[in-house]
């Protein structure tokens, strides 16, 4: 007698295989979609700290952060982030924020005159204290 030779895969073999596929894939697509989140967020912390060295120069060079009514530097553009500036105090301080769009909706971050940073809104909550966070209720160093 000659013994059959068989080749492939059996059904049973086939549904494991995707089973633990779709359970890899369950754990790691939620993982890597905040991993890409949070590699936006830099890109509006750096435009940040970039307008108030700017707002800086100009209250050293005028005495006052406002142009008219309007903050006297132009807001950066700084990626899926929209930067506004609003004056306060007559001229006398400002502050910047950051709204994300898109990918990053949900992420707000500010910055005022005296530098304090904080973060206003993040998926994932608010840190307690005045910090910006990529990763929601802790801060980053």
């Amino acid at each position: 007698m000659q013994s059959k030779s068989t080749r492939g895969f059996t059904l049973i073999e086939l549904m494991v295989t995707i089973a633990v596929v779709a359970i890899l894939a369950a754990v790691a697509l939620p993982a890597y979609t905040a991993y890409v989140q949070r590699a936006r967020v830099p890109v509006a912390l750096d435009a940040l700290s970039a307008y108030l060295t700017r707002m800086e120069q100009r209250y050293q060079d005028v005495g006052n952060y406002a142009n008219g009514a309007n903050c006297a530097v132009a807001v950066p553009v700084a990626g899926d982030f929209t930067v506004t500036c609003a004056l306060s105090n007559a001229g006398q301080g400002f502050t910047a924020t950051a709204t994300g769009n898109g990918p990053v909706a949900g992420y707000t971050y500010t910055i005022n005159h005296q530098g304090t940073r904080a973060t206003t809104a993040h998926p994932k909550g608010v840190p307690a204290a005045n910090c910006w966070s990529a990763r929601g209720k802790t801060c980053d160093t």
